[in-house]
C-alpha cells in the first residue's frame, strides 16, 4: 500500500476521496469517453458586424461597440466589414491594432474580413486600381492577424442601384458590347494578380456566391477552378442563392472554406427565406467542413431580440453530425 493511501485509511479519510481518487480515474476516464471523443460539438458561430450596421444604422457603426456586442451575447468571434470602417481610422495603424486589443481582452478572435472589389469592366486601369485595392486589404487583414477575407467579383453596375439588383433577383445586363464571357477572363487574371500577397500574408481570399459573376456556383467553380490555388477558396453565403438553394449550396460546399449564415427575423430588407439549416449543415458537414458559421442578420427585427435568437438557431443547427 503506498504512504498516501496508508495515510488515508488509517485516519478514516479513504471514503471521502472522489471515485476517481480512490479507484483510480480509468473508470471515470472510461466514462468521458463514452460521452465524447474530444472532438468540437458544433461549429464555432461567429458575429458579422455586418448584421448590426448594414449600411444604415449609424449608432452600430462602431467596430468596439460590435465586439462588445459579439461577446454579450455569447459568440465566438467576430468577422469585420471592411466598409464599416471609417476611412481615417484604416489609414491609422494604432486604430487597426486597438480592434485586435479589444478583441483580445474578451477573448473573441477576429476571424474574417469582409471585402468589396470590382474586375467586371472592360476598363483595364479600373481593374488595376481594384487589384491594388485587394492587395491593400489583404494587407490590413494580415495586420489583424485575420485568417480569411472574402471577396467578390463585382458586377457591371448597369443596375443604377442595390435596389434595384435586388429586384432583379442579383441578375444584371453587362454593358452594350460585351457579355458575361468577356468578363470571366478579366476577374481570374485580377484574382491571380493578388495571389503572391495573398501567399505572403497567409490570407485565403473566399470567393463569394454574391451577385455578378458568382451568381451561380458554375461561375464561382469557373473561377476558383481556373486559378486553382489553395490561396483562393469559396465563401458560402447560404442566403444568396435564391433558388434551389440546397442543390446550389452542395456544388460549392467541397471547396468552401467560410460560412456566411443569413437570417430574416422581422423579415429581410430586400428579401426573405425560409433556410433549412440543419439540412445546410448536413450539406457542409458532409464535405467536412468544420470551420466558422459567421451570422449576417438581414431582417428588420431589433437586433437585441433578432441576433441572440439568430445564434440559437445557428447553435442548434450546427451541431456535429456523428456517423
Amino acid at each position: 500500500m503506498n504512504s498516501r493511501r496508508q495515510f488515508l485509511t488509517q485516519s478514516g479519510l479513504l471514503s471521502l476521496v472522489p471515485l476517481t481518487s480512490a479507484v483510480g480515474a480509468s473508470s471515470a476516464q472510461a466514462a468521458e469517453t463514452e460521452k465524447s471523443d474530444g472532438a468540437r460539438e458544433t461549429h464555432p458561430i461567429v458575429l458579422s458586424t455586418y448584421s448590426l450596421w448594414r449600411f444604415q444604422n449609424p449608432d452600430l457603426r462602431d467596430i468596439d461597440k460590435c465586439i462588445d456586442i459579439a461577446d454579450e451575447y455569447g459568440f465566438d468571434g467576430v468577422e469585420l466589414l471592411l466598409y464599416q470602417i471609417e476611412q481615417n481610422d484604416l489609414l491609422s495603424h494604432s486604430k487597426l491594432m486597438s480592434y485586435k486589443r479589444h478583441a483580445l481582452r474578451l477573448g473573441l478572435p477576429l476571424v474574417g474580413l469582409s471585402t468589396h472589389q470590382g474586375f467586371v469592366t472592360p476598363d483595364r486601369d479600373r481593374r488595376k486600381q481594384n487589384i491594388d485595392r485587394t492587395i491593400a486589404q489583404l494587407e490590413i487583414a494580415y495586420k489583424l492577424g485575420i485568417p480569411v477575407m472574402r471577396v467578390n467579383t463585382g458586377t457591371w453596375g448597369t443596375s443604377g442601384s442595390f435596389d434595384e439588383l435586388m429586384k432583379n433577383r442579383g441578375i444584371e445586363k453587362p454593358l452594350g458590347g460585351y457579355t458575361d464571357e468577356d468578363a470571366f477572363p478579366w476577374v481570374i487574371e485580377a484574382f491571380e494578380a493578388c495571389l503572391p500577397t495573398a501567399e505572403k500574408c497567409g490570407i485565403v481570399m473566399a470567393l463569394e456566391n454574391h451577385w455578378g459573376l458568382g451568381l451561380t456556383p458554375e461561375g464561382i467553380l469557373r473561377i476558383v477552378n481556373a486559378i486553382d490555388s489553395p490561396w483562393l477558396q469559396i465563401t458560402t453565403d447560404t442566403g444568396n442563392f435564391l433558388d434551389d438553394p440546397y442543390d446550389r449550396l452542395e456544388k460549392i460546399a467541397p471547396q468552401t472554406v467560410f460560412v456566411q449564415a443569413k437570417t430574416y427575423y422581422g423579415g429581410g430588407q430586400w428579401y426573405s427565406l425560409d433556410l433549412d439549416y440543419p439540412r445546410i449543415a448536413s450539406i457542409l458537414q458532409k464535405h467536412n467542413y468544420r470551420g466558422f458559421i459567421s451570422l449576417e442578420f438581414e431582417g428588420k427585427e431589433d437586433y437585441r431580440t433578432a441576433i441572440p435568437k439568430s445564434l440559437e438557431l445557428l447553435r442548434g443547427a450546427f451541431r456535429r453530425v456523428r456517423v
